[in-house]
């Protein structure tokens, strides 16, 4: 009998007294939640979602595979935590990168993903359409990959016409990618040359990850290059710096958060 009395008082000091104890974590990633939690949200007036797509390609010696994917998860957050009212959908890691026979592009180096175009837009396409049915009202496209845009764009052309006669909408925010790239002048700006700049996993890359994630450079490996098809990068990784990180992440977000409130008072 004083056990079970003990275990009355004890169990809610523990704080396992049930359900109710539990907290919504504060998170605007729709997998880390529970399918009523998002249909809660939803019906407290969180009906934006972003839908990123990054990529899994080589980056040279010094960049890991997966950096479109941690750049976008990271952005994407950024972004739905300014809107006010957006979940961010899983990152799609498989986006085309080049063909396979023969390779080209990315496809020449270990550990490339490639998916076709046409497949890579049927998974933007149903994931675009399951948001619908969840209750979302504006779908937004996200891409950090050059491959990444039309496809994304053909896809919210496509939903956008048949479904002119609903209240859902689909945004291919194009700003994001390409308002982005105002990083390469203001470099210059700073009186970093084109060389040292470079182009695929050169210094901008490095040092949006060096910003976001330092752990996920190579360090030993940050020498320069201006052989692509050897290294597979050009440019300077070894003068990346957080500040430079920073601002590039910077322009990124802005400009998709302009083009975003454009598009949706349309």
């Amino acid at each position: 009998m004083w056990t079970a009395m003990l275990s009355c008082i004890l169990l809610p000091l523990l704080g396992v007294a049930g359900p109710l104890s539990q907290k919504i974590p504060d998170t605007v990633f729709l997998e880390e939640l529970t399918w009523t939690e998002v249909r809660d949200a939803i019906k407290a007036g969180n009906t934006s979602i972003i839908f990123p797509a990054g990529g899994t390609e080589q980056n040279g010696p010094h960049l890991i595979l997966g950096k479109h994917n941690y750049i976008v998860k990271h952005t994407a957050e950024q972004i739905a935590r300014r809107l006010g009212n957006a979940l961010v959908a899983p990152v799609l890691a498989y986006v085309p990168e080049g063909d396979l026979d023969p390779p080209a592009g990315h496809m020449l180096f270990p550990g490339t993903i490639t998916l076709p175009n046409e497949y890579f837009m049927k998974v933007a396409e149903y994931a675009a359409r399951s948001f619908k049915v969840n209750g979302f009202k504006d779908i937004i496209l996200l891409g950090d990959s050059d491959k990444n845009q039309a496809g994304l764009e053909a896809v919210a052309e496509i939903l956008s016409r048949e479904w002119a006669d609903t209240d859902v909408r689909v945004h291919y925010v194009s700003d994001y990618y390409y308002g982005g790239s105002r990083i390469l002048d203001w470099l210059q700006e700073q009186g970093e040359s084109p060389e040292d700049i470079g182009q695929h996993a050169g210094l901008v890359a490095t040092s949006i990850l060096l910003a976001i994630d330092a752990t996920l450079i190579r360090e030993a490996r940050l020498e320069p290059s201006s052989n692509y098809d050897e290294m597979g990068f050009t440019g300077n990784p070894s003068r990346a710096s957080v500040a430079y990180g920073q601002k590039a992440l910077a322009f990124k977000i802005e400009a998709a958060l302009v083009q975003i409130e454009n598009l949706m008072s349309e």
